[in-house]
């Protein structure tokens, strides 16, 4: 339903619900500002101040990374004070994969709900979201998920919440019993799973594409089978990057397979070129990939539609436009 920003704020108006004593959301410090603009407007909405309601986590000095055990410290240490905890299950600037498991756990024993933004962890590795405890989660679909820009995103909500009677929620005619929608009763007879918080019909052309992409990835055998291959072809892409181009380029992305999905973040560490300028060359040479400010590259081989020889033409053009 609807795209994931606007998922987030229908998920928000029914999870953060704020009091003098408990109002922080914890967000990352560099969180996709759209996240961060949800977040701050959710907050002020409910009359407090996100200069005192919005708690950050952020990488230690001369990492990129965030140590997953400050993001468990922070929830201990604003654990009274603590409403939502709100994370990406995968960050868009360094391709890290946060614990989702783990933070679950930490936000759950001090008693606040704990969300997560997965735009970039749909489709890219597996999710147990139910099995983890999360209480909700909302993604969009044109990533990994290949739905096309600006297709249908999508919405978790916990099993344990969908028949809360005191959960508020933003309700719609969408979201009401299918079987008596069409009498036209002023009464919300919400339908007992996560699509009561639906609020309108989707446009059937992003849900034909969507369709179609879902069906290619079941062909395929699903995200676990579309992971076995990509654990390899990030192996790939590692040997090759450190015996082809070497120190001229640094990936930021974690080096271990649990803390990341196919993302690459790569920095362009030879000061004779300017990386902007190398990811416009890449693009001109037929590479899809993609600049993140300041300073990053990001490409990713998508197990799906990309082959190990994509892999190799793209490292082999790389060391090319860096000779």
């Amino acid at each position: 339903m609807n795209t994931l920003t606007a998922n987030l704020h229908f998920q928000l108006i029914s999870f953060y619900r704020p009091t003098p004593e408990r109002h922080k959301i914890l967000i990352e410090d560099h969180a996709f500002p759209s996240d961060h603009f949800a977040v701050e407007s959710q907050i002020r909405q409910r009359g407090f101040d996100p200069a005192t309601s919005m708690v950050t986590v952020e990488p230690r000095s001369g990492s990129e990374l965030i140590d997953s055990g400050d993001v468990l410290a922070a929830i201990e240490t604003h654990g009274d004070e603590l409403a939502v905890v709100l994370l990406p299950g995968v960050q868009y600037y360094t391709g890290q994969v946060l614990p989702m498991a783990d933070i679950t756990r930490a936000g759950h024993r001090v008693g606040a709900y704990v969300g997560f933004d997965l735009a970039h962890a749909a489709g890219n590795i597996p999710l147990e979201l139910h099995d983890w405890g999360v209480d909700f989660a909302s993604w969009c679909t044109y990533k990994y998920l290949n739905s096309g820009p600006g297709g249908i995103a999508g919405c978790f909500i916990h099993n344990r919440h969908v028949a809360d009677p005191t959960l508020p929620k933003l309700t719609g005619w969408w979201g009401t019993n299918k079987s008596t929608r069409f009498e036209m009763e002023n009464t919300f007879d919400a339908i007992p799973t996560v699509e009561s918080w639906q609020v309108s019909n989707p446009a059937v052309l992003p849900m034909a594409s969507l369709r179609g992409s879902l069906e290619s990835i079941e062909a395929a055998g699903g995200v676990t089978a579309l992971r076995a291959k990509s654990e390899q072809q990030i192996v790939y892409m590692d040997a090759l990057l450190g015996t082809v181009i070497g120190d001229r380029v640094e990936s930021i992305t974690p080096r271990a397979m649990a803390e990341r999905g196919c993302q690459f973040a790569l920095r362009i560490t030879d000061t004779r070129f300017d990386g902007k300028d190398v990811q416009n060359r890449l693009e001109e040479a037929g590479v899809a990939c993609d600049w993140r400010y300041p300073d990053v590259i990001r490409v990713a081989p998508v197990p799906l539609y990309n082959s190990y020889r994509d892999i190799f033409e793209f490292v082999e053009i790389l060391d090319g436009i860096l000779t």
